[in-house]
């Protein structure tokens, strides 16, 4: 299985993702993990990010590829992938094949996930995360009067709002999505690659009907 999980902020690839993670043992490859660990570690790859970010610059997509490229080699890939937060654009998204038609590890599947904006507007606006392990969680999911503290962490650590998951930015983050992203929808239907679930409504429920829409053929 070697798959993007496709859809607009706030429709629940995160999540989903790790549920892949747990039931088929492959690694979810987000890039915004990449680029923080291999600046974190001094990595070549890391120091040119480094130096990307430190002037106000987007990191190149040949870095971002490069970083893919190494991960995916790692022993824990061996048997598939979920791409998160990359590609987002047509001109990622053909780069992203040539790579990985390169190393023998092309794209055996694409999930849409749809949700209604405003749908999507509530569920971003109660994002919150772990500053420790990562971890996302919803205020509207969690049990009623629960603590906003990770459950996940020995220490239990106070989750927080990351700055782009406001209300103020929800309109914004969603008119990017549509002028860049969303043309990958068609790109990838072209390559009889594309499926699409409805990721409104239960965690469990989606998970299943993701689950049963990557056995199933292409639309």
């Amino acid at each position: 299985m070697r798959i993007v999980l496709l859809g607009a902020p706030g429709s629940g690839k995160g999540t989903q993702s790790q549920r892949l993670v747990q039931r088929f043992g492959i690694p979810q490859v987000s890039t915004g993990d990449l680029l923080r660990s291999a600046v974190a570690r001094g990595t070549a790859l890391g120091l040119a990010a480094k130096d990307a970010m430190q002037a106000g610059k987007l990191v190149d997509d040949a870095i971002v590829l490069g970083m893919i490229r190494e991960r995916l080699a790692e022993p824990d890939a061996v048997n598939g992938y979920i791409l998160d937060g990359f590609p987002r654009n047509l001109v990622q998204a053909a780069a992203l094949d040539e790579m990985l038609t390169a190393i023998g590890k092309p794209l055996t599947g694409v999930v849409l996930m749809e949700v209604n904006y405003t749908e999507l507007g509530r569920r971003i606006a109660g994002r919150r995360s772990c500053p420790q392990c990562g971890g996302i969680f919803n205020v509207h999911s969690l049990p009623p009067a629960a603590e906003l503290r990770c459950p996940n962490c020995a220490d239990a650590p106070v989750l927080f709002q990351r700055p782009d998951d406001n209300e103020s930015t929800v309109a914004n983050r969603l008119r990017v999505y549509d002028e860049q992203t969303r043309p990958l929808v068609e790109y990838y239907r072209k390559q009889q690659l594309l499926r699409s679930i409805d990721a409104e409504g239960e965690v469990d429920a989606i998970t299943a009907l993701l689950i049963a829409a990557l056995a199933g053929p292409a639309a």
